[in-house]
């Protein structure tokens, strides 16, 4: 369509109401033509630089397609420029480059399960037609006689033309002699070679039956069963197949552009309605063809205008209904390296759910941290492997999500590199981790108090381990360590001790929450994530109840990798994601709740920091048996190298906090004979019995050091209440915060039941 420039809109007159002659109606100041001309940009268009006093050009009245600076009217869009640079537009068309190399190619991993993909499928197929051979030839056999009377008939049909007689009898009916006579001449001219070459091809058979005849029996045989097969071949029925499919293709539709807008206009996306109304040619692009992508298909699309991808991968189930497959067969996800309006769609043939990873490290001999370690696929079926070093990890989920079984992969993967030092932390109690307390340099699992306290301990030598490897980077030769940070040159060397340090904190709400160790571990821990990066020590956090008292923000701000599986809502995706993940369409809320079996999601999540863009990654899964395995055989590796320490090797751990138990100490303070009494006499003699636990409580002032008490003692379901009584001392009686001394009993009692039922079960 041709566009033709605008009028340019006639200079402003002279205000005849202003007292200065310089001043236009349109509210632009008159230069002198000489400083204008001077501003003017060589190719044409003015220089800005100067436009008015205060930087800005004045639009002109008029149709708005005009602007006057400087004094004079200019175009907006000027004219002359409609063509890009031309490095800038082989640069723009240099991102859209096919790669030389086809994607299942650039990956060794990929490519050699590919290729065993295809190995193993045709070898099923021939193994599949050979068992049936015998079929097969029964088939033929029985199907050679038709075979050999429609080979026949069709022979003397053709030898007499036999096929046009109903076209010369036609002709004899409507008494046409002159198309009778041109057709009988034709019948007999073709018939007259047909008998001759027919004659030829009879001999030439019957001398070929004379030759076989004087065979050895082994090639008449081989003749009577090709000639079988052939006439079998001939006389099969067409709705009757000879042989079988050994591999039964599955019925997915081919995904196609009318398919695709189809499942977009559906959506009840305003934009696109409002796009797809006014120019339904052009609202939904295509920016290259639908092709196949791993088991799947591809559409690169960009959306309308003002239609963002976090708009269509928040209704990924209406979809999923449009393009009338499973829900964990669509993935749309964006490519904002381009615009916030790409779209990359893709469907697979097969719901993630259903699909079962394999873990490279159930047959690895070993493994290097230093590369990463192979946590699991995408929907598209490539390998994706997390980054560790100089990296921390947070994973979060509802219960029963998966997340103990994807902290299981990195552990594996850890300890199958014998200078790495594992401290696994399973604050869940329910040995999930056990495979792998043998190559631990610390290991705890419980959900009581002690193993909570070991926890603690466990940050504070780490906390101490990040200042003393610190000194000792820095204390390195900048030829052996140019960037400071930590090597696999310089953690072979372990004289050093800047091997690296993976710990791993399962279940770490408890710890973080905890009334008495929370607050010191939750600072612990910011410390080792913001400063321990590069030296080697990385954290490993996992946790099922992602809030801001479980979980401190300055650890969710800090950590690099992000793994977020099944959450149930915004807070929650957020607080494991990062803030905005959830606007921005990354939304762990789209999982199905549930294990595999069930149609559920168990095991799938978003992955935010491992790649150069979120991703949706299904986890291998390693049962208790296979972790077994790659725990005995990292265990063998460690200690053929010697690299057996603390825990493993049965040295006693280092204590660092000391362990108590508040409801027995409040039980020593308070005698039998006072039933309630207040909080702060509670500290008070809290204090006395162990400075070096409730000394600080002591310290508090006011309602502080009442509401200490009360805090600590919420995780045990005591409540305080209002107690009459009088100072110590002598004093005025007044009432205050306290607790009654038969609710710290009942708790201790049920603490203790609970206990032993479950060292019993």
């Amino acid at each position: 369509m041709r566009h033709d420039p605008p009028t340019p809109v006639e200079a402003p007159t002279p205000d005849p109401r202003s007292d200065r002659p310089d001043v236009l109606t349109g509210g632009a100041a008159v230069v002198p033509i000489e400083s204008a001309r001077a501003g003017r940009h060589p190719n044409g268009t003015p220089d800005r630089s100067n436009a008015t006093t205060d930087g800005t050009a004045e639009v002109a009245a008029g149709d708005g397609t005009t602007a006057v600076l400087e004094g004079q009217v200019v175009f907006v869009d000027q004219p002359g420029h409609d063509l890009p640079d031309w490095r800038t537009d082989l640069e723009a068309k240099a991102r859209t480059r096919q790669p030389i190399v086809p994607t299942w190619l650039r990956s060794r991993t990929e490519a050699v399960d590919t290729l065993r993909w295809v190995g193993w499928h045709y070898l099923h197929v021939s193994g599949y037609q050979l068992t049936r051979t015998p079929l097969y030839a029964g088939r033929m056999a029985v199907r050679a006689p038709r075979g050999f009377f429609r080979l026949v008939g069709g022979f003397i049909r053709w030898t007499f033309d036999l096929e046009g007689q109903p076209v010369r009898m036609a002709t004899v009916q409507k008494a046409d002699p002159e198309a009778y006579l041109k057709l009988s001449r034709q019948r007999d001219a073709r018939v007259r070679l047909r008998v001759w070459v027919a004659g030829l091809t009879v001999l030439t058979l019957l001398i070929l039956a004379v030759i076989v005849a004087n065979q050895p029996t082994m090639v008449q045989w081989a003749a009577l069963a090709a000639i079988v097969a052939v006439l079998g071949i001939i006389g099969k029925p067409a709705d009757r197949p000879l042989i079988e499919r050994a591999v039964v293709p599955s019925a997915v539709e081919k995904l196609t552009s009318d398919i695709v807008i189809r499942s977009l206009t559906v959506l009840g996306i305003s934009g696109i309605n409002s796009a797809m109304t006014k120019n339904p040619k052009d609202a939904i692009r295509f920016v290259a063809p639908i092709t196949r992508d791993g088991p799947g298909w591809r559409a690169d699309i960009d959306l309308p205008y003002g239609v963002t991808v976090a708009d269509v991968m928040d209704k990924r189930d209406r979809m999923a209904s449009a393009l009338r497959r499973p829900l964990g067969c669509i993935w749309p996800e964006g490519d904002n390296t381009i615009h916030e309006g790409r779209l990359i769609l893709w469907v697979g043939d097969k719901d993630l759910s259903k699909t079962v990873v394999k873990s490279p490290l159930v047959k690895a001999a070993r493994h290097d941290v230093f590369k990463g370690i192979p946590f699991g696929s995408d929907p598209r079926g490539r390998a994706v492997t997390v980054p560790v070093i100089e990296h921390n990890v947070l994973m979060g989920s509802q219960p029963g999500q998966g997340k103990t079984a994807s902290v299981r992969v990195l552990a594996s993967g850890a300890a199958l590199d014998p200078s790495v030092e594992l401290w696994i932390h399973e604050l869940k109690g329910t040995g999930d981790l056990d495979p792998h307390e043998q190559n631990c340099h610390r290991y705890v699992s419980g959900i009581e108090d002690e193993a909570i306290a070991y926890a603690a301990d466990s940050l504070t030598l780490l906390r101490k381990e990040v200042m003393r490897r610190a000194a000792a980077l820095k204390a390195l030769p900048p030829d052996l360590c140019p960037d400071k940070k930590v090597t696999r040159q310089i953690a072979d060397m372990r004289s050093l001790g800047l091997h690296p340090l993976v710990a791993i904190f399962d279940e770490c709400q408890n710890l973080f929450a905890h009334p008495e160790y929370g607050d010191k571990a939750g600072d612990d821990a910011e410390f080792i994530i913001k400063l321990g990066r590069a030296l080697g020590v990385v954290l490993i956090l996992a946790t099922q109840r992602p809030d801001k008292d479980s979980l401190p923000t300055g650890i969710s701000a800090n950590v690099s990798i992000r793994f977020c599986l099944r959450v149930a809502g915004q807070i929650e995706n957020d607080m494991i994601l990062g803030t905005s993940a959830y606007k921005n369409g990354i939304r762990a809320t789209l999982f199905v709740p549930g294990p595999p079996k069930d149609g559920g999601d168990a095991g799938t999540g978003y992955l935010v920091g491992a790649t150069s863009m979120p991703k949706v990654v299904k986890t291998a899964y390693l049962d208790t048996a296979a972790t077994q395995k790659i725990a005995d055989r990292a265990h063998a590796l460690r200690s053929g190298a010697g690299m057996l320490t603390g825990h493993a090797a049965g040295q006693r751990p280092e204590q660092v906090t000391p362990t108590f138990d508040l409801l027995a100490d409040i039980l020593a303070v308070v005698p039998t004979a006072e039933a309630k009494v207040w909080n702060e006499l509670v500290v008070d003699r809290l204090a006395e019995l162990r400075p070096e636990i409730y000394g600080p409580w002591a310290d508090l002032e006011g309602g502080a050091k009442t509401g200490q008490l009360t805090t600590a003692l919420k995780p045990y379901g005591i409540k305080t209440m209002q107690v009459w009584g009088t100072p110590e001392g002598g004093g005025k009686g007044a009432n205050r915060i306290g607790i009654a001394r038969d609710d710290i009993l009942n708790a201790v009692t049920h603490r203790d039941k609970k206990r032993a039922t479950e060292a019993a079960s």
